[in-house]
């Protein structure tokens, strides 16, 4: 529905086919249900808080649902409707922007305590001509935290004549205190098949004309937004004589040729770094921007991935023949490991970009380092030629050019060899006891294992092959996983490992704690320990160590049954 202009002065696509119905709302179909039963079944809520990225109809949304509670269209009903009439004195006002009663505040540039004060002075007043009073605060995330303070009470607790309907892009930065206080409303960003559509068809009454791929182009640099695909579409309208062609979109964008593009993926793939450059070369002296560029190459690295994938995604309407061709024909031919680095280095490439003094240049020092990297070997493939090399004749009449990659390769298969034969010849062990098998892993550096065993298990039943412990709510599947693993590399077969959850039995640093403390009281009794902890007072034993005494006249080392303990920090 287009806004009428009384003057006769142009008004901005944006703001002519500005939606003033809730059937005129593009792509907002969950919004417009919901609020259409709240209206029918007369269950409205005091304050809805709408959010959504620029220009997908934050505002206009608002205006309707103002409208839709104000409108008394021709009949002069009394009560709210689903359909504003848009001819009544109250409808044509909120669309102006000039009803008494319905108030609108930009937060952005009135964000302080004292704005909100001024607004909410007015609430207990009832409405001059409307059937409700409606606040519509903009960009809300932007009011300071006094003035989010000022507001709560009232928007907890509203006259019953009072709505409030909040818009921001940047809705993580509104208190919770205020959310929970709204009922939220996420705009959906439009398709470009829908915004596509919509473009078609102002095109149409417009009385112009226009190739369906200029429209997609703009229908995807818009990035969701109608207003700024609007925006582009009137731009493009002053630019062309009637019909609105290809290329002149593509010139005022930016946008590269996308064949030629498409041909720079393919030499990048193949790491034909000449072709890379000369593509870049001609592209640049055509106008390409380079930060376009490398966008677009980071589309089509999605693009070609997901057609991989899933290859019915070729089939998707949104695509063009020329992408269409490009997945079929790369897809099957380049790696999903391949093209995953490509992205990575691409997406850096975009950092880069910003902060290179020229573009161009850090442009074609990227996209080498891209041609280069893609014609590497993945480790995977690495691994498989060392597989396939490993069992080669080094016969004289196989000796090639290529001679020594492949003693490399078999030089390094046979080390990989020999440490599995080490590994595999490295002395099984069994355990007797949950204690040995703790006391293996700490000796082989397994430290969570060491811990999570000591601190966060109770074994109830200890056999060869065989644990049944009680685990604390720490204990994950990867812990069991990882034991599982470590016990079959350690003993050479696979455990059967139970588990329960429940009530914890003593652990085994409970159980080190315990016998720690009865020999700390052992130790108390000795004649000269309990002499020194009466000479100083409060001191207390802290630690005890082992050690063994040597029989100094003898030289003879004691049996174990003559170890004793020492303090060594009182």
């Amino acid at each position: 529905m287009a806004e009428e202009n009384s003057d006769n002065q142009y008004v901005v696509l944006a703001r002519k086919y500005r939606p003033q119905t809730f059937e005129d709302l593009l792509g907002q179909d969950a919004l417009v249900q919901t609020l259409t039963n709240a209206i029918k079944h007369n269950r409205l809520h005091h304050a809805y808080i709408l959010t959504g990225i620029r220009g997908v109809g934050k505002t206009t949304t608002a205006r309707i649902i103002a409208k839709a509670l104000n409108c008394i269209g021709p009949d002069a009903h009394d009560a709210p409707t689903i359909h504003p009439c848009g001819v009544c004195e109250n409808c044509k006002a909120i669309a102006e922007g000039r009803h008494i009663d319905v108030l609108e505040l930009d937060a952005a540039s009135r964000t302080g305590v004292d704005d909100i004060r001024e607004i909410l002075d007015g609430v207990r007043y009832k409405p001059t001509n409307a059937r409700y009073k409606v606040y519509i605060i903009d960009e809300v995330h932007m009011l300071s935290k006094s003035a989010f303070n000022a507001l709560l009470k009232t928007l907890e607790e509203p006259p019953s004549h009072v709505k409030f309907i909040f818009a921001t892009t940047e809705i993580r930065k509104v208190p919770v205190t205020v959310l929970s206080r709204c009922q939220r409303f996420d705009l959906q960003r439009l398709t470009v098949d829908t915004l596509f559509n919509h473009f078609k068809n102002i095109i149409g009454k417009e009385g112009l004309q226009a190739e369906d791929e200029a429209l997609q182009i703009i229908a995807k640099a818009a990035d969701g937004s109608c207003r700024d695909g609007l925006s582009l579409l009137d731009q493009a309208i002053s630019l062309s004589d009637g019909v609105i062609k290809t290329e002149t979109v593509k010139n005022m964008i930016g946008l590269a040729d996308r064949n030629q593009t498409f041909e720079l993926f393919e030499s990048l793939v193949a790491g034909k770094v000449d072709e890379v450059l000369q593509n870049l070369k001609e592209q640049y002296k055509n106008g390409a921007n380079p930060t376009t560029l490398l966008q677009d190459l980071v589309n089509i690295t999605h693009m070609v991935a997901k057609a991989k994938i899933v290859p019915s995604s070729v089939d998707d309407d949104n695509l063009a023949e020329t992408e269409k061709e490009l997945c079929r024909k790369i897809s099957g031919s380049v790696s999903i490991a391949i093209l995953s680095k490509i992205w990575q280095m691409l997406l850096k490439g975009i950092s880069e970009l910003a902060i290179a003094p020229v573009q161009i240049d850090a442009l074609e020092m990227i996209l080498i380092r891209v041609a280069y990297s893609a014609s590497l070997p993945t480790p995977f493939e690495i691994l498989n030629d060392v597989k396939k090399n490993s069992s080669l004749n080094f016969s004289a009449e196989k000796k090639t050019e290529s001679a020594p990659s492949v003693l490399m390769a078999s030089h390094a298969a046979a080390l990989a060899k020999n440490e599995n034969e080490k590994h595999e010849a490295q002395e099984k062990v069994s355990f007797k006891s949950p204690e040995e098998m703790a006391a293996y892993f700490e000796q082989h550096k397994k430290v969570l294992l060491t811990y999570a065993i000591k601190n966060d298990i109770a074994i109830q039943e200890f056999g060869d092959g065989f644990i049944k412990m009680t685990i604390s709510e720490k204990i994950t599947n990867d812990f069991i996983l990882n034991l599982h693993k470590e016990l079959e590399n350690a003993t050479g077969k696979a455990w059967k490992i139970e588990t329960l959850r429940g009530q914890m039995g003593q652990t085994m640093a409970a159980k080190e704690h315990a016998k720690e403390e009865e020999n700390k009281k052992s130790v108390a009794e000795y004649p000269l320990v309990k002499a020194i902890l009466a000479e100083f007072k409060g001191s207390k034993i802290d630690l005890l160590t082992r050690i063994k005494q040597l029989d100094e006249e003898e030289g003879a080392q004691l049996s174990d049954e003559s170890e004793t303990y020492f303090d060594e920090e009182l």
